[in-house]
């Protein structure tokens, strides 16, 4: 029997594996051989990291090197070439390499796994297939969450899927599913065809515009982190959640307790605690989280804006631990939120903006130096009838969905009713994806 669960465990991982491999060359059939090259790599340094009694910390940072410099080239090559070019008034040719979908994923999953392994609170993963498994889990690997092999440890080795697992990660993938097609790509056109004029619109315009590019990435995203987490959990595998209900923070600090919760935790344990944390003074305190969240503002992308955005809510934390947070949190909540969604707001056309000159230009307008703006303005771009659609983002930002779903479950038929709602809710999310249209996903880039 012992041998018959370990044969099932090796097929089922083996399994899912090659399946996550053929996942990834379907959508990037030239980078296959970098990434299983990337697999093999980390699966052996992590066993010579285990092995080792002297050299493990110079194979540790052979790994995080090799690691970074694959990132480095392949995300941030062209970037660096432009920028060095800039500075040397040099005429030279950018490389213009493609980005690997889900790098900046796996890359911080494989370098999580190492320092791991080399601090001793995971053992190295013997199975090369299993570890592969891990790193090349097809419900994640395009777009996360971070996953961290010691969530996972126990279920890659032992998992056990059932009904109740199966039906649970089938409902959230129609509810991250409905997030992304129904309500991100909504506010997405909405969004773009806004930022397609120029900032002269006026304050509700642009307002209108960056709400919706708000609603945009956090359902784009969140929802895929949704999916990622059903899937992963029909499979028998738990992950922990990236999102919780971010836009109803009070604060920027409490936003990123609830923002990308992955990424967060893993700047947290990997970069800002081993600087040092908070556990030294208030000058090399401030540089130490200005470091991080210029890197995490680089991880999104390669390009001065996301730096700046990185620098942006690191300057805002700071401010709020250090001269504004008490004084906050005495305040009326509703005008914690107030505060703290247009801190986000502002951070979002940091974001969405690369060029420094319409960046002004688009603070400036929501601040109603181009004047107010009206709803003509939103009826000539042919938005003003998705408003319904401001509403139920709204409402789907906050846990009130969630409550009013598990109140439905109380009643007689409640399963029944919840049940076609999900389906609905799939049935027409299949729809607009057959139907074509606008439909973008945002995170693949990073």
């Amino acid at each position: 029997m012992a041998y018959y669960s370990a044969h099932s465990r090796k097929w089922r991982n083996g399994a899912l594996f090659g399946f996550s491999v053929l996942f990834y060359a379907w959508g990037e059939p030239i980078y296959v051989g970098l990434f299983l090259a990337s697999i093999f790599l980390n699966w052996a340094l992590a066993l010579a990291i285990g092995r080792a009694k002297s050299a493990r910390g110079r194979l540790l940072g052979l790994g995080i090197t090799l690691n970074l410099l694959g990132i480095g080239v392949f995300k941030y090559g062209d970037f660096i070439v432009e920028n060095l070019a800039h500075v040397f008034d040099a005429g030279w040719r950018v490389p213009g390499l493609a980005l690997p979908i889900g790098i900046s994923f796996y890359t911080f999953q494989a370098i999580s796994y190492l320092v791991d392994v080399y601090r001793g609170d995971i053992k190295p993963q013997k199975n090369p297939v299993f570890f592969g498994t891990y790193l090349a889990m097809f419900s994640q690997l395009i777009a996360g969450p971070i996953v961290r092999y010691q969530t996972i440890e126990a279920e890659m080795l032992g998992r056990r899927e059932d009904v109740l697992d199966f039906v649970t990660g089938l409902e959230r993938f129609c509810v991250g599913l409905g997030k992304k097609v129904l309500i991100a790509n909504t506010m997405g056109y909405m969004a773009d065809t806004l930022l397609g004029a120029t900032p002269a619109i006026g304050a509700l315009p642009a307002w209108v515009a960056f709400v919706a590019y708000a609603f945009q990435i956090y359902f784009d995203f969140s929802g895929y982190s949704d999916m990622a987490i059903g899937l992963g959990r029909m499979f028998g595998f738990h992950f922990l959640e990236n999102f919780q209900y971010p836009y109803t923070a009070t604060s920027i600090t409490d936003f990123w307790r609830r923002w990308h919760i992955s990424l967060s935790t893993f700047f947290r344990d990997y970069v800002y605690i081993p600087l040092g944390g908070n556990r030294v003074g208030t000058g090399r305190w401030v540089l130490n989280l200005l470091l991080v969240w210029a890197l995490t503002g680089l991880w999104h992308g390669a390009s001065w804006n996301f730096v700046l955005w990185g620098c942006y809510y690191g300057i805002l934390l700071i401010g709020e631990k250090l001269i504004w947070g008490r004084g906050l949190v005495r305040l009326p909540m509703v005008v914690q939120h107030l505060y703290t969604i247009v801190a986000f707001i502002f951070g979002w056309v940091v974001f969405r903006i690369n060029n420094l000159a319409e960046m002004a230009g688009w603070m400036s307008a929501l601040l109603g130096a181009h004047g107010a703006g009206d709803c003509v303005t939103l009826r000539a771009f042919g938005v003003l009838h998705l408003w319904p659609w401001f509403l139920i983002a709204t409402i789907a930002a906050t846990p009130l969905p969630r409550e009013c779903m598990a109140n439905v479950l109380r009643y007689r038929f409640g399963d029944l009713a919840y049940a076609m709602g999900m389906l609905a809710v799939f049935m027409w999310s299949i729809l607009s994806l057959v139907m074509g249209g606008f439909n973008p996903f945002i995170y693949f880039r990073f």
